[in-house]
């Protein structure tokens, strides 16, 4: 597998700083899973902050600070409701695999894989949910061999990771393994090589904004 569309600097800083959201977070994860060229340049910004990190010159800490620290982390615990009891073999419900045989990614693994919606022709989707963050928008989308999706922009940044299959548009092609950012400045038409079915992991920072008649009319309906 050759990637040739990677995660930007600023992604991959946002990232190493736990700023990015739980959706974003997820489909960079997916991306550095298989990609030796992000991590390694990640790797840098980690170190660098740590650097800096160590370079601050330390702050002197209030007498009771520990206390207090206790005190929020018993005041934390008390506020969050008490987890449901999970079966043994709940975990039997995350799929092992993604239709036609394709491997769940291990970055979705803990995750709630819901059911295979049609959302346009040729298009299905389902929605991913986060143990960390169960309002997090981020969707597994199946589109069919040829398929386009709607010409469309972004309120916000697009970050699609490809899983299986490939697709094309006005800025290149991307296959397997391949991270596409797209922010509110670019529009675009993806479109689904030929020669099979396109899996994708996409987020949105935002949301996204169909354009054309039939765009304006389904997009009440459209959950990305």
């Amino acid at each position: 597998m050759t990637i040739r569309h990677h995660a930007t600097d600023e992604t991959l800083m946002r990232y190493a700083a736990g700023q990015l959201p739980a959706g974003p977070a997820r489909v960079l994860a997916v991306h550095l899973a298989g990609c030796p060229c992000c991590r390694s340049r990640l790797a840098e910004f980690d170190a660098v902050g740590g650097a800096l990190l160590e370079a601050m010159p330390p702050a002197p800490m209030a007498p009771d600070a520990f206390a207090a620290a206790l005190r929020a982390i018993d005041a934390q615990e008390h506020a969050l409701p008490a987890a449901p009891f999970l079966a043994r073999d709940a975990k039997a419900e995350v799929p092992a695999a993604l239709p036609g045989g394709v491997p769940l990614p291990a970055a979705l693994r803990d995750c709630e894989i819901g059911p295979w919606r049609w959302i346009g022709l040729g298009v299905r989707a389902s929605a991913v949910k986060l143990p960390e963050d169960r309002q997090a928008r981020l969707t597994l989308l199946r589109i069919g061999p040829g398929r386009k999706m709607p010409d469309h922009g972004h309120v916000g940044t697009e970050f699609t990771q490809v899983i299986s299959g490939s697709f094309s548009d006005g800025y290149g092609r991307y296959g397997p393994g391949d991270l596409s950012e797209m922010d509110q400045e670019i529009e675009h038409q993806p479109i689904v090589d030929p020669d099979g079915e396109c899996i994708c992991l996409a987020a949105l920072e935002g949301s996204m904004r169909l354009n054309g008649f039939f765009g304006r009319l389904v997009q009440p309906f459209v959950r990305l």
